[in-house]
C-alpha cells in the first residue's frame, strides 16, 4: 500500500514537472510568435519592412472603415492658381470678333471683361553664351605678350556660369537626378552639352559655396532650445554610415557618421545642452542622458503607442489586458492633443495634466508577471516624465514627427540616387540637404539661395547665411 501511494507521488510530481515544462515552452513560444509579429504598426520597424500585406478581404480588414476615394475630399476648400501680374506678362495677344455668331450681324466692344487664358512657355533657347576675351597686349620695351586678365568670379566660373551651376546642383540635390539623367537635360532642353565629371565639379563648387551656412548651423545647434531629431542607416561605397538629422524651429540640419552611438551626439550638441531634446527611445538618447545632465528629453509618443500596440496584438491574454488599459489612457491624450482648438487655454492645460496622470497610473499599476509588460513598466518608471514633458514645457510636441518628416527626403534621395561613395560627397549630401530643408522650413527658395550663394562664391564675397532674419 505505501509503494502504491510513493508510486502515485512520483506519477503526480513527474506530472507536474512536465506541465511546467510545457508552459514554459508555450510561453517561450507565444513570445517568438509576438516577434514575428512585429510590424511597423506596433514597433519601431519601418514601413518597408512589411513585406507581405494582408488580400483587401481577409479578416484583417473586416470592420474598418473604407478607404478614401484619390483626389479632393468632400468640403475640401478648392484651392486655384494666382494670376501673373500684368508686370509679369511678356506679350499680350487680344483677339476680338468681326461679327456676330449667331446673326452675323455687325459687333462691338464691350465693357464686359475678356476672357483669360495665362501661357507660360520655355523659349528656344533658354541659354546665354557669352566670350569673355582677355586680350593680347605688345610690349616693345619687354619684346613680350601680355594678356589683359579675365574677372575672378568667370575665371572661377569657367563653362557654366552661376545661374546653370545653380540648376545643375538643385537637379541633383533637390530633385534626386543623377548625373546622367541631367547630362540629358542638359542636351535635349537646354542645348548644351556638358560631360558628368563636369557636372560633379559644378556641384563640389556648389558644396564649397555652402560650407560656411552649413557651418554656422552647426554652431548653432547647442544654443537651441528645442531640437527633434532622428537618425536612418545607408551604405557608403559599401561602408555602414548614419544620416542624423537636426531640426529646430527655424532651421534643420543633416550630419552623416559612420556611428549611431551616443558620441555622435557628444560631437554636435556637447555635454552642456540643456534644451528639450524630442527622440525616440533608441538607447543613444537614453546614454547621451546619462553623459548630460542638463538635458531634458520629449520622447516620443507615436513610437509608444506602436510598443503598446505590440502588447495589445501579444498571444499572451495578460500582456493583452495590460496592453489595452494603457493604450486606453494614450488615446485620450491624443484626443485631448486633437481638440487643443477647440477647448479653453486653462481647461485644455487641466485636462492634459490630468490624461498624463492617468497615463503614468495606468502604465505603473496592475502589471501582469510577464517579461514585456515589466518592460514597458519600467521604461515608465525611469523615464515615465520624459513622456510627457510637452505637457508642462512650451513649444515641445509629443512626438518626433517634425524629425521623421524631415528624413524621410534623405531617404527618398538615397533608394534613387544610391547615395554617394567619398568623403567629398557626404559633405556635398550634408549642405545640400541642409540647405534644401532649411530653406523649405524658412519659405526661401532653394534655387535662388544657391544661385546666391554660388555668386558670392565666385566673387569671393561675404558667403550667404541660412540663419532667419528675425529683427
Amino acid at each position: 500500500m505505501a509503494g502504491s501511494q510513493q508510486s502515485t507521488c512520483s506519477g503526480c510530481e513527474a506530472l507536474s514537472h512536465q506541465v511546467e515544462r510545457l508552459k514554459a515552452e508555450l510561453a517561450e513560444l507565444r513570445g517568438e510568435l509576438a516577434k514575428a509579429r512585429k510590424n511597423s504598426a506596433n514597433s519601431s520597424k519601418p514601413p518597408s519592412s512589411d513585406i507581405t500585406k494582408p488580400p483587401k478581404n481577409s479578416d484583417a480588414t473586416q470592420g474598418k472603415a473604407k478607404k478614401r476615394k484619390r483626389g479632393a475630399q468632400p468640403g475640401h476648400p478648392r484651392h486655384e492658381r494666382k494670376p501673373f501680374d500684368q508686370a509679369e506678362i511678356d506679350h499680350f495677344w487680344d483677339y476680338t470678333l468681326h461679327g456676330c455668331p449667331d446673326c452675323h450681324g455687325p459687333v462691338e466692344l464691350s465693357d464686359e471683361p475678356p476672357r483669360i487664358i495665362q501661357q507660360v512657355e520655355l523659349v528656344a533657347a533658354p541659354i546665354a553664351i557669352s566670350e569673355h576675351r582677355g586680350l593680347a597686349c605688345w610690349c616693345p620695351t619687354c619684346q613680350k605678350t601680355h594678356y589683359a586678365p579675365l574677372p575672378d568670379d568667370i575665371r572661377r566660373a569657367g563653362l557654366a556660369g552661376p545661374r546653370l551651376t545653380a540648376l545643375v546642383a538643385y537637379l541633383k540635390g533637390g530633385c534626386h537626378c543623377s548625373f546622367s539623367t541631367i547630362r540629358k537635360f542638359l542636351r535635349d532642353v537646354v542645348g548644351v552639352k556638358i560631360s558628368r565629371g563636369q557636372l560633379r565639379k559644378l556641384c563640389g563648387k556648389v558644396s564649397d559655396s555652402l560650407q560656411a551656412s552649413y557651418e554656422e548651423l552647426l554652431q548653432m545647434l547647442p544654443q537651441q532650445e528645442v531640437i527633434n531629431t532622428d537618425e536612418t542607416g545607408h551604405k557608403n561605397n559599401g561602408q555602414r554610415m548614419w544620416t542624423w538629422c537636426f531640426r529646430t524651429a527655424t532651421f534643420t540640419l543633416f550630419k552623416i557618421d559612420p556611428s549611431r552611438s551616443s558620441q555622435v551626439l557628444v560631437d554636435v550638441l556637447g555635454t552642456e545642452f540643456a534644451g528639450v531634446l524630442g527622440c525616440d527611445y533608441f538607447s543613444a538618447y537614453r546614454k547621451y542622458m546619462q553623459l548630460n545632465e542638463n538635458v531634458l528629453v520629449q520622447f516620443c509618443l507615436a513610437h509608444l503607442i506602436r510598443d503598446i500596440k505590440f502588447l495589445v496584438e501579444h498571444p499572451e491574454p495578460r500582456n493583452r489586458a495590460y496592453g489595452r488599459r494603457v493604450l486606453k489612457a494614450a488615446k485620450e491624450l491624443f484626443r485631448l492633443i486633437h481638440q487643443r482648438e477647440q477647448m479653453a487655454a486653462d481647461q485644455f492645460a487641466s485636462q492634459l495634466v490630468e490624461a498624463g496622470e492617468t497615463l503614468w497610473a495606468e502604465a505603473t499599476s496592475r502589471i501582469p508577471y510577464t517579461a514585456e509588460a515589466e518592460n514597458l513598466a519600467t521604461r515608465f518608471w525611469k523615464h515615465g516624465k520624459s513622456y510627457i514633458r510637452f505637457i508642462t514645457t512650451p513649444n515641445v510636441e509629443p512626438t518626433n514627427n517634425l524629425a521623421e518628416q524631415a528624413i524621410r527626403f534623405v531617404v527618398i534621395d538615397r533608394l534613387v540616387t544610391q547615395g554617394s561613395r567619398s568623403e567629398a560627397g557626404q559633405r556635398w549630401l550634408e549642405r545640400i540637404w541642409t540647405t534644401m530643408a532649411t530653406c523649405a522650413q524658412q519659405g526661401r527658395s532653394v534655387f535662388e539661395f544657391m544661385h546666391e550663394s554660388i555668386l558670392a562664391h565666385f566673387r569671393n564675397q561675404a558667403p550667404l547665411s541660412l540663419v532667419p532674419n528675425t529683427s
